[in-house]
């Protein structure tokens, strides 16, 4: 898709430093960024990927016992380790290449089943644990996930991709040669019922075995509108003998295991609650009965052979632990490795992160060893980039976050190691040798600010999600310590729904959290996938309640109340109102799909006070709609939220991915909600760029007596090259800043003339980057508005007409769903509402 390319005839730029530009691109050209495992074609990605796929943890994350259930073999950092019960020494079983996972033993303790990560595919492998060979035992570039080996230890169950994209049960024959006779276990079928989040195909997740053989557990959606369904039941040999045991709303992780003695199902549950706990049923699913109680999660569980105890991973701590369960009386201990036997020589490497003047420095920080993989400390946690850059790199990006100096174990030879801190300072890479001698990386991130005359900004991440339902057990302390490596000053905690729960909502306060020089403000984003997300800031009194609405299926499936009763409902609290993550492309009006999104509304009507033109969405698309805005004289300020899940082990993130720059002295809520609506300040996901006509900066009015000559000074500086930096007047590209240090940096101080009134940005665009973990590198400053004496700004007839059919679509959408609606007083007063909006925009047609 392309911008509109006439160029605006009459401006002349005076002065070095500026060239005309050709016309401008909203498609990249350069390298992509492409979504780890695209073998997987399922909806809405970031969850079933942190959810329900194996990530990347410090800590345990998955866990099976040994035969004699004197041992547990489990998941640790990327590889399989062996630990018996009564010791403190785990040893490594296997070493990659990639990351294992979700180990089974076989009944005779010969084989260890599990998953491999890597070549951005999930396979199939098997351990033989008496000869210490590997062996894969699926292809192709589907991905599989979940081996369960039968009770006879001749049959293989396992969850895959094949044929279909879609998550689906399978069960194979299995012996020393490997898998024969796949066969689909639970035949493939669609749901009638319309849903947002999945699929219309319906999945088959989690098996287990029954101890006879004959029958398996596993969680399907067949015709559940949210979730990721219920616990049923089918023969291991015959497809059409299935049958439901437990009707309850589950997110990817229940993963339902039968007792030794037939007669209990274990699966983890949040009913209730905001976090997993484990639960007890029978094999009939009556009356389920909790087991563990606990604000944080335990699940990935397994039956010890004799059924006397449970094994499971907690994130009681924060990170990932492993856990014994007796099932009479209830004990617990943690199961630790204190002594570690690696299958590899592993060396210590000490990270030391400093600024110029060497004081420490808190960043980000990747470590890449000799063999391929990424490394931790045996204490962090550990994030992946939800995509990565195929021309540069074989794998997506992990990380952790080191307070200054962090200490770990690496593969002996070359290891590189990267830190960022913020935008604001160059990242730093070093490759030292892990050998014999003690390794040392000590990295420099240097100052890359924009020229103090631009002011000074406080960093702000409008979108994130301390906890929502991720690996880890987030706290606004290691939230805020996270955002402290990543230079962000400000972050807003927004409260929202999953599905039935809403979590941390018993923690939101109307308050301020500080914490070792960053502020934590709690607000709320308001679910209704049919009219568009909104985030409220700063409300000063309590929750919109129930959070969401328009939720096909319930008793909430009423499109009331839309955005703009919950706008007026923010704003009575003194809140801020947005549309958060608002397009993937720009919305056509004439497409046959249906278009329900109200921003269009809520702007008409005064009830929109900013827009994350940077976030979770294309920002390029995204911000050719705000012009259509900025050119009809709705002052809607630009407005930047990652939209992070901070307790994703794989997210979009990191926090601060996305942030806003505002022109403000400190992080008192009435100075930074001031800064925000008047849109003082600029938007980005890595390059800062300022912007001054005249004595005037972004957010505030240039006057001119009549048209002429403006002085302006322009800047970038980046921590990643970008292809250009352009200068945009009321909605055209005009002229691009010239740029230096190989597209990092660049900076005009001299004359423009402008020729009337309107609206001037500047902003920069560039090609996908592993260090911007966003679809590429893009910022923008807020208007600079200019308003020349008796000359009106130019019509905008076009756009006026674009946004009035988009409101003839959103009232056709609206009326198509007048059944939902709870009343006619419901109904009326929502076409009333969009009506009123259309009617605006079709008066300045």
């Amino acid at each position: 898709m392309t911008m509109r390319t006439k160029r605006f005839q009459q401006i002349l730029m005076i002065g070095a430093g500026l060239m005309m530009m050709t016309p401008a691109t909203v498609a990249q050209d350069g390298a992509k960024r492409q979504p780890v495992l695209q073998s997987l074609t399922l909806p809405h990605s970031y969850y079933w990927r942190e959810m329900y796929l194996p990530q990347l943890t410090a800590g345990p994350s998955s866990v099976a016992f040994t035969p004699d259930g004197k041992a547990l073999v489990y998941s640790m950092g990327g590889s399989l380790w062996r630990q018996d019960l009564d010791s403190e020494e785990a040893v490594e079983l296997t070493h990659g290449p990639g990351y294992d996972y979700q180990p089974d033993v076989s009944p005779d303790g010969r084989y260890v089943y599990f998953v491999r990560h890597s070549e951005d595919s999930l396979q199939l492998m098997r351990l033989d644990m008496e000869q210490g060979l590997e062996a894969r035992l699926s292809d192709g570039r589907d991905s599989y996930l979940e081996p369960r080996v039968s009770p006879d230890g001749r049959r293989l169950a396992f969850v895959s991709t094949r044929g279909t994209g879609q998550f689906n049960l399978f069960v194979a024959n299995v012996d020393e040669n490997g898998l024969t006779g796949v066969r689909t276990a639970v035949m493939p079928r669609q749901s009638a019922i319309d849903r947002y989040y999945y699929a219309v195909e319906d999945h088959a997740i989690n098996p287990s075995w029954s101890p006879d053989g004959e029958r398996l557990l596993f969680v399907a959606n067949r015709e559940i509108a949210w979730g990721s369904g219920d616990v049923w039941s089918v023969s291991s040999r015959d497809p059409a003998d299935i049958r439901k045991v437990v009707s309850e709303e589950t997110t990817w992780a229940a993963r339902p295991e039968i007792s030794p003695d037939g007669k209990r199902v274990l699966y983890a549950s949040y009913e209730g609650r905001q976090w997993h706990q484990l639960w007890l049923t029978n094999r009939q699913g009556q009356s389920p009965m909790p087991l563990t109680f606990g604000d944080f999660d335990r699940k990935n569980a397994r039956w010890s052979p004799d059924g006397k105890q449970v094994a499971f991973i907690s994130n009681e701590t924060g990170g990932l632990t492993l856990w014994v369960l007796d099932m009479v009386g209830g004990a617990m201990r943690q199961i630790t490795a204190t002594s570690r036997v690696p299958r590899v020589t592993m060396r210590p490497l000490a990270v030391h992160l400093a600024d110029e003047a060497g004081q420490p420095l808190p960043a980000r920080v990747s470590v890449l060893g000799a063999d391929g993989r990424y490394y931790g400390p045996v204490d962090a946690r550990m994030h992946g980039d939800d995509a990565f850059v195929a021309a540069k790199q074989s794998q997506e990006t992990r990380y952790f976050h080191c307070p200054g100096v962090c200490r770990l174990m690496v593969p002996e030879g070359a290891v590189t190691v990267h830190a960022q801190h913020g935008f604001a300072r160059t990242p730093a890479d070093v490759t030292v040798e892990a050998g014999e001698k003690p390794a040392e990386a000590r990295l420099t991130l240097v100052a890359n600010g924009l020229p103090s005359t631009f002011g000074t900004h406080v960093s702000a991440d409008l979108h994130v999600h301390m906890n929502y339902g991720g690996a880890y057990k987030q706290t606004v302390e290691t939230m805020a310590a996270e955002a402290k490596a990543e230079d962000l000053d400000v972050i807003y905690n927004l409260i929202v729904n999953k599905e039935q729960r809403i979590p941390n909502v018993e923690d939101f306060h109307t308050g301020a959290d500080r914490v070792n020089g960053v502020t934590v403000y709690w607000g709320q984003e308001y679910h209704t996938s049919f009219w568009g997300h909104q985030g409220l800031l700063h409300l000063d009194d309590h929750l919109l309640l129930p959070d969401f609405a328009s939720y096909r299926h319930t008793g909430l499936a009423s499109p009331y109340p839309h955005g703009g009763t919950i706008a007026d409902l923010a704003h009575a609290q003194n809140a801020l109102v947005g549309y958060v993550h608002p397009f993937d492309w720009i919305p056509d009006p004439e497409a046959p799909a249906a278009l329900s999104h109200m921003l269009p509304a809520d702007v008409a009507n005064g009830r929109a006070d900013y827009l994350e033109v940077v976030g979770f969405s294309d920002h390029l698309a995204t911000a050719e709609v705000w012009y259509k805005f900025l050119n009809l004289g709705y002052k809607l300020a630009a407005g930047a939220g990652t939209d992070a899940m901070t307790n994703y082990a794989s997210l979009r993130g990191p926090v601060g991915l996305n942030r806003v720059f505002l022109r403000a002295e400190n992080t008192e809520p009435e100075t930074l909600k001031a800064a925000l609506k008047a849109g003082h300040g600029f938007v980005t996901n890595g390059p800062l760029v300022g912007l001054r006509a005249g004595d005037v900066r972004p957010g505030d009015t240039l006057t001119m007596a009549a048209p002429g000559k403006v002085a302006v000074e322009l800047a970038l500086r980046s921590p990643v090259p970008v292809n250009r930096a352009e200068l945009v007047f009321n909605g055209e590209v005009i002229q691009t800043l010239q740029l230096s240090d190989e597209g990092r940096a660049g900076h005009f101080l001299g004359e423009i003339e402008l020729p009337g009134s309107g609206w001037l940005v500047l902003r920069a665009v560039g090609d996908a980057d592993s260090i911007v973990q966003d679809i590429y590198p893009y910022a923008t400053t807020n208007p600079v508005w200019v308003e020349v004496k008796d000359m009106p700004a130019p019509e905008a007839n076009a756009d006026a007409a674009y946004l009035k059919r988009w409101m003839d679509r959103v009232i056709e959408a609206a009326t198509a769903r007048k059944a939902d609606f709870n009343t006619e007083e419901e109904f009326r007063a929502t076409l009333d509402y969009l009506e009123a909006a259309r009617a605006a925009y079709e008066a300045r047609m």
